[in-house]
């Protein structure tokens, strides 16, 4: 299957793109390991993406995909990716389910959230470890559980889970959050919620489920434990670049390197959203990340047209 412009991820960047493209009158496919939508089609709901004072992360999604399925994109979901290479001319993606050619391709493929790495977490996942609160929070009803991290992401999920736990403990390595100060003043207030200053966790342990965190206080470095049913680690992400790691500049956290037009270090290949370095990973900012990318996709198309042959 050949098209002038591929897309790899389904989140907001990647529809984003798509439409974009897609406008410009250039054959536009988007291929995605898992279903459409991304990230935020786990978000309860949104209250900062203009044009809706609240919306889920469902719908907003659900109105992104309507939108590009009107402009004609293809979509190509749950494709298992086996290769992609973006050195060649043209690039090939290669997936279970067949092959895939394209004159540029745009990486869409968002981030994911970092993991502690201590003891026990990998081995509690689904077992009172968990990365999505929106996801599992209700099976946490009238529990205790602990949010690691101190952003934007980890305080509103905090709040969230406290409409099921009984106790949510925020556990932060300073002694002061990170998030925004709105989103501060509402926890602060929340008396389901307390926060466990300048520590880390250090072990999660338990039997069959998760029982007990192991804290370390950073300044003091006296150890402790906290009774908890579930752990929710909110310490930042990870870019999604299994497939691509290498063939594009990238810097030390693995995030893509673009420039103001999203191009990266090679040519035909754009990034865009939570997989390239950016100030600012947001809805919002994915989408016009998306857009950007792939109005110079575009631009990059014509300059091919124009080279003799």
């Amino acid at each position: 299957m050949e098209f002038d412009t591929i897309i790899l991820g389904g989140g907001p960047a990647g529809f984003s793109a798509g439409m974009y493209a897609a406008r410009g009158a250039v054959s536009t496919a988007i291929i995605d390991i898992n279903m459409m939508g991304g990230q935020p089609s786990n978000y309860l709901e949104l209250e900062n993406y203009p044009g809706f004072l609240t919306i889920g992360g469902f719908d907003l999604m659900e109105k992104f995909e309507e939108h590009a399925d009107k402009f004609g994109v293809q979509k190509f979901p749950m494709q298992e990716i086996e290769s992609v290479d973006l050195l060649s001319n043209p690039k090939v993606i290669k997936t279970k389910e067949g092959e895939f050619k394209a004159k540029t391709v745009i990486i869409a493929t968002g981030a994911q959230p970092m993991k502690l790495n201590v003891p026990g977490e990998k081995e509690f996942v689904g077992r009172g470890v968990s990365y999505c609160a929106v996801c599992d929070g209700a099976f946490y009803r009238e529990k205790t559980v602990a949010v690691v991290g101190g952003g934007n992401a980890a305080v509103e999920e905090a709040m969230y889970l406290t409409k099921f736990a009984d106790k949510v403990y925020i556990i932060h390595r300073r002694d002061a959050l990170r998030a925004d100060k709105i989103v501060q003043e509402r926890a602060f207030k929340n008396d389901k919620i307390e926060f466990v200053w300048d520590s880390v966790v250090k072990e999660i342990k338990g039997d069959e489920l998760v029982h007990t965190v192991v804290i370390e206080n950073v300044k003091t470095h006296n150890l402790s434990e906290l009774s908890v049913n579930g752990v929710f680690p909110y310490i930042g992400m990870v870019p999604n670049i299994e497939h691509i790691n290498g063939q594009v500049a990238q810097n030390p956290q693995g995030f893509i390197i673009t420039d103001e037009t999203m191009k990266t270090s090679v040519d035909g290949v754009f990034a865009v959203g939570d997989v390239r370095q950016t100030p600012l990973r947001q809805v919002i900012t994915a989408a016009a990340d998306g857009a950007v990318g792939a109005v110079y996709a575009v631009k990059y198309l014509e300059t091919l047209k124009e080279v003799p042959v």
